[in-house]
């Protein structure tokens, strides 16, 4: 009986898992380190919500609301119309001076979330303090959003990211890592499928560094532009390509790709 237990428990949980047939993973930039994944079940993750004015200050309803640290471009909940009904997690816990990670490896849904300890900046945090890094496993993709990272990652941070899909990366500078470093990130984690640069200067918010720091000389992947579209659809069951496509969304409507 309890073999027979234990068989089932397991049966029910590849099920759960299991990517919806026939439907993609939806991943959305809406601008800065905000992110949108809705995995084929129809879970709603949302990540580092803002309610900046240069990104048109969107709603996005959410199931899970993740958090990479305190900053108000990182954390605005009242971005998330349903915020009371929605799990929320940030990465750091604490208040003031007493800032400190907060250690997460939890199933929610059909979503598994991890997250790893990292630095705003490289001097150990001295300068802007602690980075929280989300690790989620959707429909079998390993997806990492990697906050406002400071510094390149230590061989024990790489063995926790382990095999990624996706990697969800800032290469704007001046509050995180800047494209060169980014390069040098990217070398290191070696995602398999795509590379989604993020928070960055656009045409609309300058504060940060271009893109094209990032791009310049890369070696990194095959380019591919999305005009006027904020959406990217991954079949879960798909091969991955020769090389990572680094994915230039944009933050607006669906529409055209280069």
């Amino acid at each position: 009986m309890p073999r027979r237990c234990s068989a089932l428990a397991a049966l029910l949980l590849f099920a759960a898992a299991a990517p919806a047939a026939g439907k993609p993973v939806v991943i959305r930039w809406h601008g800065q380190s905000f992110f949108e994944i809705i995995s084929t079940r129809g879970t709603r993750i949302v990540l580092d919500p803002h309610a900046i004015e240069a990104y048109g200050r969107k709603e996005v309803p959410a199931d899970l609301v993740l958090m990479s640290h305190f900053h108000i471009d990182h954390a605005r909940t009242n971005a998330i119309p349903n915020v009371k009904q929605a799990r929320l997690i940030n990465a750091l816990k604490g208040e003031g001076n007493r800032i400190d990670w907060n250690p997460v490896d939890e199933k929610f849904k059909d979503v598994r979330v991890q997250t790893l300890a990292t630095y705003h900046d490289s001097m150990a945090g001295l300068k802007k303090g602690k980075n929280g890094v989300f690790i989620l496993d959707v429909d079998g993709l390993r997806i990492v959003h990697l906050g406002d990272l400071g510094h390149t990652l230590s061989q024990q941070q790489l063995r926790k990211l382990g095999r990624v899909d996706v990697l969800l990366i800032p290469v704007g500078g001046v509050y995180s890592i800047n494209g060169l470093e980014a390069q040098k990130v990217v070398a290191q984690v070696r995602p398999r499928r795509y590379i989604l640069p993020m928070h960055y200067g656009t045409e609309v918010y300058s504060d940060l560094l271009d893109l094209k720091y990032f791009l310049d000389d890369q070696t990194m992947g095959s380019v591919q532009r999305f005009r006027g579209t904020n959406e990217l659809d991954l079949d879960p069951k798909a091969e991955p390509p020769r090389e990572p496509i680094i994915a230039i969304l944009h933050w607006e409507k669906k529409g055209k790709t280069e």
